[in-house]
């Protein structure tokens, strides 16, 4: 998830850009200035709540420079006063025990850097969200390479009931998946008296996890509270990707925010969609509800969201997937077999012994082996079978253990 964190980063700045440069502008890193960036959300989820603080860094740079050693807290309008804890690498946490977000209640975001700077964020209401009436999916296609080509797959959209007065809306969701690496290695191989040993920790199966990564917000232009229908949540392509071929689940979560953070992350997405070319749109105002309590001049980026908010699951199986008549996700794994006479040698030389086929690709090549293969009504060693790693073992992308939340089918 670093990768995400640092495109959201950059497009922080590139928004910052934006709105400070008319004439056309080429950055000059001997003059470049560190803004502070703050992301921060709470909500009325019985949960701990993570406010992270970093400083913009040069694009060219690969990691951000983490501000941790500042003193985090938040107040709301009843007088109450929580401190975050510093777990470190820019990480501020509330107490589960202590703290949970109140639909009603306002809240401030208080932050004081190690050179006693401060900074405050807008008063926010907490406002109530709706429940998420369903989470469904379908057949759909969508269009890439500068509209060139299309893909097939699976659109999942959501449904949401009508809450009070909720104009604009937020989602963001977590997605699990199991899979089934192709070639799992089944067997041992040691080299000390060439004995072939079954493995007693399969590593054939393993789930995967991330989270969502694309701003997803809506707006009701009508100004009337109304019930949300079929609002695109997840596209996915079903040969780009293992995520259908055995189990898939997506946790969606939906957000009611304030007309101001809406503009916020539309500011956002836009940059994010023209690939963060600073001289790709006319610039508009950068929007953060954070400031320096001294000096209102200064530039903060990101934002301090509050919002109550509701969860929602959905599992698909490979059997709902199965007579949609999409294309599946192969993987590029490559089935080494061999046995030591397919190995190049000299007239007078022998082929390598099996430990020294075993030692060219298990130790040289860092390749698996993964089984034998005997003769047939025999014990004789005919092939030894190789696979890379990512291919033999599941654990190389994913977990073993099973999520708590996981619920199989099949």
């Amino acid at each position: 998830m670093l990768k995400v964190k640092h495109k959201y980063i950059i497009a922080l700045f590139a928004l910052f850009l934006l709105s400070t440069c008319i004439d056309p502008y080429s950055p000059q890193l001997k003059g470049y200035s560190s803004l502070l960036v703050v992301d921060g959300l709470i909500t009325d989820a019985n949960t701990s709540y993570t406010v992270k603080l970093s400083r913009t860094f040069q694009v060219q740079n690969s990691t951000p420079f983490l501000v941790s050693d500042a003193i985090v807290f938040i107040t709301d309008d009843a007088g109450a006063n929580s401190n975050l804890i510093n777990r470190g690498n820019g990480i501020y946490k509330t107490d589960s025990t202590q703290f949970n977000g109140i639909p009603g209640r306002t809240y401030v975001l208080h932050i004081r850097t190690s050179d006693e700077v401060e900074y405050e964020s807008d008063a926010c209401l907490m406002q109530s969200v709706p429940d998420i009436d369903s989470i469904y999916f379908a057949k759909d296609d969508q269009v890439i390479n500068n509209e060139t080509q299309t893909e097939e797959g699976v659109e999942i959209y959501l449904d949401s009931k009508e809450g009070d007065n909720n104009q604009y809306y937020r989602w963001d969701f977590n997605e699990t998946w199991k899979f089934k690496v192709p070639d799992p290695k089944k067997f041992n191989f040691n080299m000390a008296d060439s004995a072939i040993t079954a493995v007693t920790d399969l590593k054939e199966f393993c789930w995967k996890s991330q989270k969502s990564s694309e701003i997803l917000i809506y707006s009701n232009y009508s100004g009337q509270a109304a019930p949300i229908k079929k609002e695109p949540i997840n596209f996915i392509a079903t040969d780009q990707s293992d995520r259908l071929l055995i189990q898939y689940s997506i946790l969606v979560n939906q957000y009611s925010i304030s007309k101001e953070e809406y503009d916020f992350w539309n500011n956002l997405k836009q940059v994010n969609e023209s690939g963060g070319d600073i001289f790709a749109k006319q610039p508009f105002t950068v929007l953060s509800n954070i400031h320096n309590v001294s000096d209102p001049t200064e530039r903060v980026l990101g934002y301090f969201q509050v919002s109550a908010v509701k969860q929602k699951r959905k599992y698909i199986s490979f059997s709902e997937i199965a007579g949609m008549n999409l294309p599946y996700y192969q993987y590029q794994c490559e089935r080494i077999v061999k046995d030591p006479t397919d190995i190049p040698h000299g007239y007078e030389s022998p082929p390598p012994t099996w430990d020294e086929l075993y030692a060219m690709y298990c130790i040289t090549s860092d390749y698996y082996f993964v089984e034998p293969q005997y003769s047939a009504g025999s014990n004789n060693l005919e092939k030894m079978v190789f696979a890379r790693p990512e291919c033999a073992d599941c654990t190389i992308t994913g977990t073993i253990t099973k999520p708590d939340f996981w619920v199989d089918l099949n």
